[in-house]
């Protein structure tokens, strides 16, 4: 039976604040996560043109292998080596969408639809789904503040940051107290609609609730970290962005053995003067720093 649920993920930037928060968040995190055995290979980026997702964007195909994060009931079915997920996702900010599938189990689909909005989570149907998808849908708010961790958490990974206690050094944004989605400026949601159709009995249908479930629990660790990284991305622009996405992706690459990706210039930045493991490591120092500042003044 096909799921369908829609996350919503609140966030204290704005909605042009977020297209660079998400774009460092992600690199991040799969630098990250990725080793000499599993992680993120970037197979192809490119710019593309359509009209659905309403203009131009960029085109990213990727591979994840993640074999230490498949369930261990699911290796019954297949070996962990085999469920390599293909991901093609189509990035025209404010909107995208991710396919993700998998060559072992073949009729497995994920799909998901991001929308971006300038609101606190309240908009309703901002997918324009028909009415008979609206009755299957599923309706789920995540705080980004909330504490709570299940089985999933510790699975996808799990964040240091508790936003109910960071606070900005350079936005003076934060802690996220009870009830701050009403309160926040600015303040903005991902509206994420989760597609996801395992049509296999016997276990098809705990496939799909564990794919829900570890896509919960990863839009919240990676919004968590979104924000506890602000001071990291904030002040970048697109173009240094770009300029660190090429170094980026052929890092995880060589972390993996893999061949270097070779990208079109067209409609993509080049050129960077340091490694993307400096410049995370950079920023965060200067994070570290920023806060040591800030504590010793409130002390005195």
């Amino acid at each position: 039976m096909v799921q369908i649920k829609e996350f919503r993920i609140v966030m204290p930037v704005s909605v042009e604040e977020y297209s660079i928060a998400q774009l460092y968040m992600v690199m991040r995190m799969q630098q990250n996560h990725t080793t000499s055995t599993e992680g993120v290979e970037v197979l192809e980026k490119r710019p593309f043109e359509d009209d659905v997702l309403g203009g131009k964007g960029l085109f990213t195909s990727k591979e994840y292998h993640l074999q230490s994060k498949v369930p261990s009931w699911l290796t019954t079915f297949a070996p962990a080596d085999a469920l390599v997920m293909k991901e093609q996702a189509w990035n025209a900010y404010p909107r995208c969408k991710s396919v993700i599938k998998c060559s072992y189990f073949t009729k497995f689909l994920l799909t998901i639809e991001t929308i971006h909005r300038a609101d606190n989570g309240m908009s309703e149907n901002v997918h324009n789904l028909s009415e008979e998808q609206l009755a299957a849908r599923q309706v789920e708010i995540i705080d980004i503040a909330s504490a709570e961790r299940d089985y999933w958490s510790f699975i996808v990974g799990r964040s240091s940051v508790d936003c109910s206690k960071f606070r900005s050094v350079r936005t003076g944004r934060g802690p996220l107290l009870e009830g701050w989605q009403d309160k926040c400026v600015p303040v903005m949601t991902a509206y994420k609609l989760v597609t996801v159709d395992a049509p296999y009995w016997g276990f098809g249908n705990r496939l799909e609730q564990a794919v829900l479930a570890g896509e919960r629990a990863l839009f919240l660790e990676s919004h968590q970290n979104c924000f506890g990284w602000i001071d990291e991305w904030f002040g970048m622009t697109v173009e240094q962005m770009h300029n660190l996405e090429q170094k980026f992706d052929s890092s995880l690459n060589q972390k993996l053995g893999k061949p270097t990706l070779m990208e079109s210039k067209e409609g993509l930045n080049h050129g960077c003067s340091l490694e993307s493991e400096d410049i995370f490591k950079q920023r965060s120092q200067l994070n570290s720093e920023q806060h040591g500042l800030a504590v010793a003044a409130q002390d005195n």
